[in-house]
C-alpha cells in the first residue's frame, strides 16, 4: 500500500550523520507501520537473523540490526519507541542504544509533541561500545524544532574507557515480573560478574511491577497509538485511506488499537498516565543506592520467520501469556521513562545471541555506555560474529 510512496523529507538523524562525515547507503526492512518487535512485512517478507537465517532478527529496526551484524555496517539507525533498537540488537549480537529522553532531537511534525507518548528516540545501533559516544556527539545538541531537546551537546566520546569500578548495579532477573525463558536468563546470569570482574557491585533485587506484565504492554500499545492515528490521518489527507479501502492490509491488532484510540476519551488518556506513572516510579526505585539496573533484553531467544509477512513474538513464555507484539520485551518500561538504556551481547545459548540490559538514570548516558565498555573489554563479545552465517 505504501511501496510507492517516498518521504518529502530527511530525517534529523541522516542530516547529522552526514555532517559528521558519514555515508549513507541504504534503507532497511522493518514491520509494518513498526508496531511490533520483529521484522516482517507482507511487501518485503522477513528479514533473516545473521546467525540463523530460519529465524528473525527483531525489531522493529531489525533490518538495521541484521547489517551491522553481518558486517554490512558498521553502525546503523534505529528508532526506539518501546525497545525497536534493544530489541534487534539483542537477537543479532549487537551493541543497541537509547539515550536519554531529550538528549538528541525527535523532529516531528505536524506534531512537535508527540514523541512522548511513549518517549521516541532516534539512535544508534553498532558492533562495539567504542562507537557510542562518538555517535551520541554527532547526533546531540539542540536543535529548533524539538520542544524537548537539552541545549549540552554530548561530548565524553570515550565514556567506554571510564568503567564501572566502584559502581553500584541493581539486578533484576525478571525486569519486577516477566517471564523470562531459562535458556536466557542462565546466559544473562552469568554475563552479569562481567560487572563485578570490573569492579563494580552487583545486587540482586527482587521487586515486583506496579501492575502484571500484560496489562502494561496493553498499556503501551494504547499510548502509543493517537501518534498513529495522526500518522494514518495524514496519509488520508493525502488520499491513502489506510483506515478505510486499505484498512484490510494492515495487521489486525495494530486495527484494534486504531480503532481504540479514536474513541479514548481525556480521562482515558489520562488514566494511561497514571499507569504510566507508576512504572516511572518503580524504575527510579532501583536508583535509590544504584547507579546502573541490569536484566535481561528479551525473554525468549529468536523466533521462527512465517511464510505470511506476519511474523510475530510468542503468546507465552514459561507458560504465561504474553503480548506476541511486545509483551515478551523486557525494553518498553523504559519507553515509558525515557532513561538511558542499552542491550549488550551477553553470550549465546543454542547458537543464538542473547542480549543484557543496562539501564542508567536520568541523563546519566556516559554511565550506561561505561557499563557496555567495560562488559567489552571483561567479556569480549567479537567471536560471536564469527558465528554469523551470512556475510
Amino acid at each position: 500500500m505504501l511501496k510507492d510512496y517516498v518521504v518529502p523529507t530527511r530525517c534529523m538523524w541522516a542530516k547529522r550523520m552526514e555532517a559528521a562525515g558519514a555515508i549513507i547507503i541504504g534503507k532497511t526492512n522493518s514491520p509494518v507501520m513498526g508496531f511490533r518487535g520483529t521484522t516482517d512485512n507482507p511487501l518485503f517478507g522477513p528479514t533473516n537473523n545473521p546467525f540463523d537465517t530460519t529465524r528473525n532478527p527483531g525489531g522493529s529496526s531489525g533490518g538495521s540490526a541484521a547489517a551491522v551484524a553481518s558486517g554490512i555496517l558498521p553502525f546503523a539507525e534505529g528508532t526506539d519507541g518501546g525497545g525497536s533498537v534493544r530489541i534487534p540488537a539483542a537477537w543479532c549480537g549487537v551493541v543497541g542504544f537509547k539515550q536519554s529522553w531529550g538528549r538528541v532531537p525527535v523532529v516531528m511534525r505536524p506534531n512537535a509533541f508527540a514523541g512522548t507518548d511513549p518517549f521516541i528516540f532516534e539512535s544508534v545501533l553498532s558492533r562495539t561500545a567504542e562507537d557510542l559516544g562518538t555517535l551520541l556527539s554527532a547526533l546531540s545538541g539542540p536543535h529548533p524544532k524539538d520542544p524537548y531537546v537539552r541545549q549540552d551537546r554530548f561530548t565524553d566520546i570515550d565514556a567506554h574507557r571510564r568503567g564501572v569500578a566502584e559502581m553500584r548495579i541493581a539486578y533484576s532477573r525478571d525486569f519486577g515480573g516477566f517471564p523470562v525463558d531459562p535458556g536466557i536468563a542462565a546466559v544473562v546470569d552469568e554475563a552479569v560478574h562481567a560487572f563485578e570482574d570490573a569492579g563494580a557491585h552487583v545486587e540482586e533485587i527482587d521487586t515486583r511491577l506496579p501492575r502484571d506484565q500484560f496489562e502494561l504492554s496493553e498499556l503501551w500499545c494504547r499510548l502509543i497509538a493517537p501518534m498513529n492515528l495522526e500518522t494514518l490521518d495524514g496519509f488520508a489527507a493525502q488520499g491513502i485511506d489506510l483506515l478505510g479501502t486499505l484498512r484490510d492490509q494492515l495487521p489486525a491488532p495494530y486495527l484494534r488499537f486504531m480503532e481504540e484510540a479514536a474513541g479514548m476519551s481525556v480521562r482515558d488518556y489520562g488514566l494511561l498516565q497514571q499507569a504510566r506513572t507508576e512504572v516511572y516510579d518503580f524504575v527510579q526505585s532501583f536508583f535509590v543506592g544504584h547507579d546502573l539496573l541490569v536484566t535481561p533484553t528479551l525473554a525468549c531467544p529468536p523466533v521462527r520467520n512465517s511464510d505470511n509477512g506476519r511474523t510475530i513474538g510468542p503468546s507465552e513464555v514459561n507458560g504465561v501469556a504474553v503480548d506476541p507484539s511486545i509483551g515478551w520485551c523486557l525494553t518498553y518500561p523504559l519507553n515509558f521513562t525515557g532513561h538511558p538504556a542499552a542491550s549488550v551481547p551477553a553470550g549465546m545459548a543454542d547458537g543464538l545471541p542473547v542480549g543484557m540490559q543496562v539501564v542508567g538514570r536520568q541523563g546519566a548516558d556516559a554511565d550506561v555506555i561505561a557499563a557496555c565498555g567495560a562488559v567489552e573489554q571483561v567479556r569480549p563479545w567479537a567471536w560471536m560474529y564469527d558465528q554469523v552465517k551470512v556475510h
